[in-house]
């Protein structure tokens, strides 16, 4: 159940709400099916995948939450032939032209005709909750994700005070910098074997390299040329893997060798508990990394 994608805000003011009380508000908000004439519908569903019915999972001070959403597909394709009918009808029949007012009235008409008709497309965002610490962490590697759960949670609790963190020395200068000169690097992260640069004239001008060495003449040569680092594979504490983006967004989240094998000794066949071990874990573990992750790029301005 770890994340593998992590975009995380800071808690600006204190989060007070217990999760007894929280799951009452939440259950306000909780995922009900789309009706027979709407697009989606996004709202709480279990905590735990399905473990419990819990809305807000909590163990160790760090609430777990996830929403989900129901999103009815109709391909562009199939509504732009249904309409193209009817026109073609209208045409023919009425011997007149169709103009573009009536072309959208006609398109609303074909979208409510199909709905009922069409699939759904279901997903789902955790959320860790982390009062002690002052943080969210939302398992996404798109912000528009991670606002859509956050103002969910807002709407949920009536206000929900929280900023992403705004370091004091650019991200992609630093990591550039890295690259040009390795030992001066955060000892915490070691870098790995992949990363993307973007020319800092050209939008357009991006170069990924993967499996290459870079600290070699060919790729330094790249930054000499003014390309910048804009993301960065990692590993931090010889704990986790990572690619970093210049947001500060992590993606591709995955658990060294070595925490993979400390957390199997402690797992118990019980699926539940499983979920609290790894849980737990991952709560400890964004303690560190976020603190040091911001500490790394001059730390949080807005702290």
């Amino acid at each position: 159940m770890w994340f593998k994608n992590l975009i995380f805000y800071r808690l600006t003011e204190g989060f007070d709400h217990n999760a007894a009380p929280l799951e009452a508000l939440m259950a306000e908000h909780s995922f009900t099916p789309c009706g027979s004439q709407e697009l989606s519908r996004y709202g709480w569903t279990s905590a735990t995948g399905g473990l419990t019915d819990s809305l807000i999972y909590e163990v160790s001070g760090f609430m777990m939450v996830c929403a989900q959403k129901e999103e009815k597909i109709l391909p562009a394709g199939v509504i732009r032939k249904a309409v193209d009918e009817k026109i073609a009808v209208i045409e023919h029949e009425q011997a007149r032209k169709v103009y573009r007012k009536e072309r959208e009235q006609l398109k609303d008409e074909v979208i409510l005709d199909l709905l009922p008709r069409a699939f759904s497309r279901f997903s789902q965002v955790k959320a860790m909750i982390m009062p002690r610490q002052g943080w969210i962490v939302v398992d996404t590697g798109a912000h528009k994700h991670a606002e859509e759960l956050l103002n969910l949670l807002r709407n949920t609790l009536g206000s929900l005070p929280v900023a992403l963190p705004d370091v004091a020395q650019s991200p992609s200068a630093v990591m550039t910098h890295w690259l040009q000169a390795p030992e001066q690097q955060q000892l915490a992260f070691a870098i790995q074997d992949e990363c993307e640069l973007r020319d800092s004239l050209v939008e357009s001008g991006v170069i990924r390299i993967k499996g290459q060495e870079l600290e070699s003449d060919e790729f330094i040569a790249h930054l000499e040329a003014g390309k910048r680092v804009v993301k960065l594979s990692l590993e931090w504490d010889e704990k986790l893997n990572f690619m970093l983006e210049e947001s500060l967004c992590i993606k591709r989240l995955k658990l060294s060798d070595q925490l993979k094998e400390n957390l199997e000794s402690e797992y118990q066949d019980e699926e539940l508990a499983r979920f609290d071990t790894d849980m737990t874990q991952m709560g400890l573990e964004f303690s560190r990394l976020i603190p040091q992750l911001l500490h790394a790029f001059g730390d949080d301005v807005t702290n």
